[in-house]
């Protein structure tokens, strides 16, 4: 694929999971070094959405980014997203807001935000598709597309109906590569069919790649005990062909830092290192897991205000390694002062939000026995 935005530097710098203060905002002064060594390595591509933290990811990207180096020196793309919207014309205000919180003048790449077949009856009805091309002409996006979490054949189906989408954002790592749900690698070979470049998402699902079980460590670093897993994982899609760039959603100077080390002059995976991959995305395939990403849309209209994430990630840590008696001790601090998973009423909202199609009501009812 001969595509100009395949020129885009490999790693992008997405903007979801900022580093915090203890009171939970956003820790300002650390970001603004994250954005300094990313631009200072010759990397370019930020991420953002109207959604993330709350409008608080938004806000830091102009303060970290945009107020302090040149416009013409990074590109930045952020998301509209009709899930927070009751209408057209409050979701038609998010580009307004986003241009308000960033500063930034216009967006680089704007994207319809998380597209499924359970959201995608707002899209249209709302007409977001036509408004995204509209802002185009008016100057205010440069280039437009949208981010997806759904089938192949419903991929298919949008690129086919709406031809002038630029680019896709897909979740793409090498634990959904084969996934049914996810399905990484079909979804990718879709947009590279309609002749789309490709941004991917969850590269090292939510941080679990980086850390993953001991047996995919160990196939990992018998072949490289220099490398990272979380790099292993993030060379992995970066290599794969018609990608434009892979966002890890850094949260520290440490994970930045490390990324830059291989990134900055990415080299593509050998025939051996495939190999290796392969080895491990199927030692991966017999550990157990919740694969939760972490990414908190079930969270957010949640009536009882779950922590489902967390409870999730306290859950992985009892299943993938064994740690029981830590498993429960976060379980007690996730809930000291929250609802716990017994609290579940069964609503149903958090698995219709829920990127990964995960069966929450039914994990949140284990994690309940499991933790009690």
């Amino acid at each position: 694929m001969d595509h100009p935005f395949l020129s885009t530097p490999k790693l992008g710098f997405g903007l979801m999971r900022l580093p915090k203060l203890a009171d939970g905002a956003i820790d300002i002064e650390q970001t603004k070094e994250m954005v300094d060594l990313f631009l200072d390595a010759g990397l370019t591509y930020f991420d953002t959405a109207f959604v993330y933290d709350g409008g608080q990811s938004e806000i830091a990207a102009g303060k970290a980014l945009v107020a302090r180096h040149p416009r013409e020196s990074f590109t930045l793309a952020t998301k509209l997203n009709v899930r927070v919207s009751a209408d057209q014309s409050s979701a038609e205000q998010q580009l307004l807001t986003s241009l308000e919180r960033t500063g930034a003048g216009y967006f680089d790449y704007y994207l319809l935000h998380a597209i499924s077949s359970g959201n995608l009856p707002k899209y249209d009805e709302y007409r977001i598709w036509d408004y995204a091309a509209r802002m185009k002409e008016k100057g205010l996006v440069k280039h437009w597309g949208f981010s997806f979490h759904d089938s192949p054949e419903l991929l298919d189906r949008l690129l086919t109906n709406h031809p002038d989408a630029e680019f896709v954002q897909l979740q793409i790592n090498y634990a959904d590569w084969e996934s049914d749900s996810v399905a990484s690698r079909r979804n990718l070979e879709v947009a590279r069919a309609h002749g789309k470049p490709v941004v991917v998402m969850e590269p090292v699902r939510g941080g679990a790649l980086a850390n993953p079980p001991q047996r995919v460590r160990d196939i990992l670093a018998a072949a490289d005990p220099a490398a990272s897993p979380a790099s292993w994982a993030i060379r992995f899609v970066a290599s794969q062909p018609g990608i434009m760039t892979v966002l890890s959603g850094m949260s520290n100077l440490d994970q930045m830092k490390d990324n830059i080390s291989y990134m900055r002059n990415f080299r593509p995976f050998s025939a051996e290192e495939s190999a290796v991959m392969e080895n491990a995305r199927r030692a991966l395939l017999d550990v157990p897991s919740i694969p939760c990403t972490g990414c908190s849309y079930c969270t957010e209209g949640c009536p009882m205000q779950i922590h489902i994430p967390d409870i999730f990630s306290a859950r992985n840590r009892d299943i993938i390694f064994g740690q029981t008696e830590f498993a429960k001790r976060r379980y007690q601090q996730i809930t000291a002062d929250s609802s716990g998973a017994d609290q579940c009423i069964q609503c149903g909202q958090c698995e219709a939000a829920c990127p990964q199609k995960l069966p929450i009501i039914d994990l949140l009812r284990q994690a309940a026995e499991a933790f009690a």
